[in-house]
């Protein structure tokens, strides 16, 4: 079995960006954000980068929300997830396992692909080849 190269801790600090939108975020904030995303590091080694907004929107029908969005940059299509909560470390977490989900469905898709080939249909009975004459 072959193994995936794991990135580094230090490297994962360089694929992950973190943005507040409409508030500011605290070193807590961005430990939670980081330990969060270490997780969706160790599943695919080919993540190119992950990008996590939260927004604060106090104006939402007469209640605060916290909108945790991520966006997983990856080979094929990227993987984008809103999750919101009234607690902001509750929309993190809903938006991470949402995301862990989705690159496990993606994962087995990909291994599913590759282990149980389509027939390929041609229409026409292919050509016989006949040896040259030595």
């Amino acid at each position: 079995m072959k193994k995936q190269n794991v990135p580094s801790s230090a490297s994962d600090n360089n694929k992950l960006i973190v943005r507040g939108v409409h508030l500011d975020l605290t070193d807590a904030l961005r430990a939670f954000i980081r330990s969060k995303c270490e997780r969706l590091f160790r599943h695919h080694a080919r993540i190119i980068r992950i990008r996590v907004d939260l927004e604060y929107d106090k104006l939402h029908k007469g209640k605060p929300r916290f909108l945790a969005k991520g966006h997983i940059e990856i080979s094929g299509p990227d993987l984008v997830v809103t999750m919101e909560s009234e607690d902001a470390y509750k929309a993190i977490d809903l938006m991470s396992q949402k995301l862990d989900r989705l690159l496990r469905v993606r994962a087995s898709a990909l291994k599913k692909k590759k282990l149980h080939p389509r027939a390929v249909d041609l229409g026409a009975e292919l050509p016989k080849v006949v040896p040259a004459p030595a």
